[in-house]
């Protein structure tokens, strides 16, 4: 039953894909319109969940790298969907606010540790392609999730909630038995030594890493904004759409259709993009990535802000796909620019620390434009947008430091920005 780790990872992105897509489709609905959340009850279930991910994120990165990749991979699966099963049955913002902290904490075992996991099975240099790749195949994994989804969900909203994060642990205790795991070295202690004085090392090592590495800490804080503009228009794009602007009738069909519709179609855009940006340039080099994302930044922060001032349904619809389609790209090339040149030893927890620098930007917007969100909608999607300009500053210091002593392959780069 073990695959090869390339099939491993293109099933565990299909089957992460399908499952969470399933949930993440007909959440915003179900906390808008069944549990009747405000927006700061909105934000401040994101700020629970992203301050617990905050807490746990290096910690469990330090486990993967000291204990087994591929078990806290499962771990976080498995606890997820425990989570999400927990959610499906709330009828209070307290039930819900648990269920957030649970996925938190379970989450983070998963952030990180796959990525690091696909690197040591196949070596850096291969492994790259495979993050696109792997997204790619989770994208169309997750256009049937859409679909089963809305399907479940005209009957009742918490359906496809239940049955996904039923499906979620079953999976999860499935990827026991696919992922390979021959790459990871684990470190051996000496005699006597605990396992926690171990991740305690392991922990340092990471820090010292990102002290000593010249442009990864630099990655580490557009990694801080990037969170704290998502938190806003994350949790807010929805009930903007559903209580400010308002949906087209479409027959007699549930509201919940147009959400699958709006879904499904930035799915498919983002598979475009990445299949345009896959064939048409590399992630090889620190200041050529950082010029990529430079791009995808500035058109994310248009197009939030776009969405913030949008008052017809249309416009919202477009800005609302070109900020899906953007972050799709966006994720498999961070993904890619925080794994150049890292230690094996520490892969995951620095991993771990990348996404928690994310989460430290969620949680510490998440209130504030909570707040904003209670007094006007618009207005805290526009902050949010707002909020990612400082990361330009951050890419222009990541490409001059990134070229000092490198030859980038400067013809791609040039097609690439035309």
């Amino acid at each position: 039953m073990r695959q090869n780790a390339a099939t491993a990872y293109a099933i565990y992105s299909a089957g992460d894909g399908f499952l969470f897509r399933m949930i993440f489709t007909v959440y915003s609905v179900f906390v808008v319109l069944s549990l009747g959340f405000t927006p700061l009850q909105l934000v401040l279930l994101g700020t629970i969940l992203e301050g617990t991910y905050l807490l746990c994120e290096v910690p469990t990165g330090v486990v993967a790298d000291t204990v087994s990749r591929r078990l806290s991979v499962v771990i976080g699966l498995v606890g997820s969907g425990l989570a999400f099963l927990i959610l499906g049955f709330a009828h209070s913002f307290l039930v819900a606010a648990l269920a957030q902290v649970m996925w938190g904490a379970f989450a983070s075992f998963q952030s990180g540790a796959d990525v690091a996991w696909l690197t040591d099975e196949l070596g850096e240099e291969a492994a790259r392609p495979h993050y696109m790749r792997g997204s790619q195949i989770g994208n169309v994994a997750a256009l049937a999730g859409i679909v089963v989804g809305i399907a479940l969900a005209t009957i009742d909203y918490r359906l496809p909630i239940i049955l996904a994060s039923l499906g979620i642990v079953m999976f999860g205790l499935a990827m026991l038995f696919v992922m390979p795991e021959e790459g990871f070295d684990r470190k051996p202690r000496t005699a006597g030594e605990h396992i926690h004085t171990g991740m305690v090392t392991t922990f340092k090592e990471g820090v010292r890493q990102i002290r000593a590495h010249h442009v990864l800490l630099l990655i580490l804080g557009t990694a801080a904004l990037h969170g704290a503009s998502t938190e806003g228009f994350d949790r807010l794009a929805d009930f903007h759409l559903l209580k400010d602007i308002g949906l087209p009738a479409i027959g007699n069909l549930d509201r919940i259709v147009w959400f699958g519709l709006i879904d499904g179609v930035a799915l498919i855009l983002g598979i475009v993009a990445l299949a345009t940006f896959k064939r048409r340039s590399h992630l090889n080099g620190h200041a050529h990535v950082a010029r990529i994302l430079r791009v995808i930044d500035l058109v994310l922060v248009a197009a939030v802000v776009g969405f913030g001032l949008a008052g017809a349904f249309w416009l919202a619809l477009l800005t609302m796909w070109v900020v899906a389609a953007m972050r799709d790209v966006r994720e498999p090339i961070f993904d890619a620019w925080v794994n150049q040149g890292l230690d094996p030893s520490t892969r995951a927890t620095i991993n771990s620390m990348g996404a928690q620098s994310d989460a430290i930007g969620q949680a510490a917007g998440g209130p504030a434009l909570g707040v904003i969100g209670n007094a006007s909608v618009p207005a805290a999607l526009v902050v949010s947008g707002v909020l990612r300009l400082p990361a330009l500053l951050l890419y222009a210091r990541a490409i001059k430091r990134g070229t000092v002593g490198t030859a980038e392959p400067t013809q791609e780069i040039l097609e690439l920005e035309e």
